[in-house]
């Protein structure tokens, strides 16, 4: 198994001497349908909140390359063929930092914890910020909760409408072929909860 903090380790720098920021790091089953795993690395340009293809392909090589090189010096950071995947956030994008909990205060989001948190292990509802180390939700089922942020597992917004007019209005709507296209985003309208059985490597 790899060890995502030794991964997020190595990548960081990789992307900082880039510009970007490092938004998470995660092993999941590759989408290549091959059955075997992929590293993938989620980023944003500061000034955009995403990236385009251009600097997707820039830290892909980048972090290609010192994996690489780390390998040839002995260490090994992934057991077995792995495909690197690096992309944006896009619009419904993980909250993985304490400023993300912050930013993003007012909309809609998913949340899952490690284990079950006033008998709530996922949660659904309005993020309301976060003070110090811990996050405000007013659930859908048990209103306002405070929850520790080393104890959540993972946390998304949702995609709403009002979410894809804050995006647009912040200049961070990912590029579209056409603006028509947006229309066909599907909007997260259902219950289903937050997957919990992801490996995720958050960024602090």
């Amino acid at each position: 198994m790899a060890d995502l903090d030794r991964l997020t380790e190595v990548i960081e720098p990789e992307a900082k001497a880039l510009g970007f920021e490092l938004v998470r790091v995660k092993m999941m089953p590759s989408e290549a349908g091959d059955g075997g795993e992929a590293l993938q690395i989620m980023a944003e340009d500061p000034a955009t909140g995403q990236l385009v293809i251009e600097q997707c392909a820039a830290l892909s090589r980048r972090v290609s390359d010192r994996i690489d090189a780390l390998e040839e010096q002995g260490e090994v950071l992934i057991d077995g063929a792995y495909h690197l995947e690096v992309s944006s956030p896009g619009i419904d994008r993980p909250l993985t930092r304490a400023k993300d909990f912050s930013a993003w205060a007012g909309h809609e989001t998913k949340i899952a914890m490690d284990k079950a948190w006033d008998g709530q292990r996922n949660l659904r509802g309005e993020l309301k910020g976060i003070e110090g180390d811990t996050v405000a939700v007013e659930d859908r089922k048990a209103g306002e909760v405070f929850l520790p942020r080393d104890q959540i597992h993972s946390a998304k917004l949702v995609l709403t409408d009002e979410l894809i007019d804050a995006a647009r209005a912040a200049g961070t709507l990912p590029p579209q072929p056409d603006e028509d296209d947006l229309g066909d985003l599907e909007i997260d309208e259902t219950d289903e909860d937050t997957d919990t059985n992801e490996e995720t490597g958050d960024v602090t």
